[in-house]
């Protein structure tokens, strides 16, 4: 029997993901947003560009979100392409995980411009398309393991290097996870 493949990578408890959130919260909404669609942009959407190379709905999604930032796009189109292209390109993929997981973690991407509390679905998404890519499906578990320990790592790093020290207005985030 084959194993059953996790959708989303990570632990929500370990103490790596604890301080990822702790880090975010220290950030403004634009701040987490700008990093959170770059991050995706430059990581991510390479893997479900490169895995669908003539579908550009996950590009779709990120763009969006930034002209939301912008006040090019009103919301509603936004979400109406979050859920209408981005995660339909999603659940059209479950033979390739690294591309749906990515599909899935640009989506997140772009939904973390409304609600921040997305803002984990680069980890626990971003981790499994970079696994699913890297490594494939058959991957011990403790192989995965290490990939999302990997990408937490990465992404504390680059959020880091774009946070304002002491950020005065740092949002308010109620996690469901």
């Amino acid at each position: 029997m084959a194993k059953k493949l996790r959708k989303m990578l990570g632990d929500v408890n370990a103490p790596s993901t604890v301080a990822l959130k702790r880090l975010i919260e220290t950030q403004s909404k634009a701040t987490i947003c700008s990093w959170y669609l770059g991050y995706a942009e430059a990581n991510i959407l390479p893997i479900f560009e490169r895995r669908c190379p003539k579908d550009d709905r996950a590009r779709n999604a990120l763009n969006a979100a930034r002209g939301y930032l912008d006040g090019s796009v009103k919301f509603p189109v936004v979400k109406h392409i979050i859920l209408n292209e981005c995660h339909a390109a999603a659940r059209e993929l479950d033979a390739d995980p690294a591309a749906q997981a990515a599909a899935r973690a640009c989506g997140q991407g772009a939904a973390v411009v409304h609600t921040l509390s997305h803002a984990l679905g680069i980890y626990f998404y971003g981790a499994a398309a970079i696994a699913y890519d890297r490594i494939g499906t058959n991957a011990t578990d403790q192989a995965y393991h290490a990939i999302a320990e990997e990408v937490c790592t990465d992404l504390a790093a680059s959020l880091r290097a774009v946070a304002v020290k002491d950020e005065p207005n740092p949002a308010n985030i109620k996690w469901t996870c």
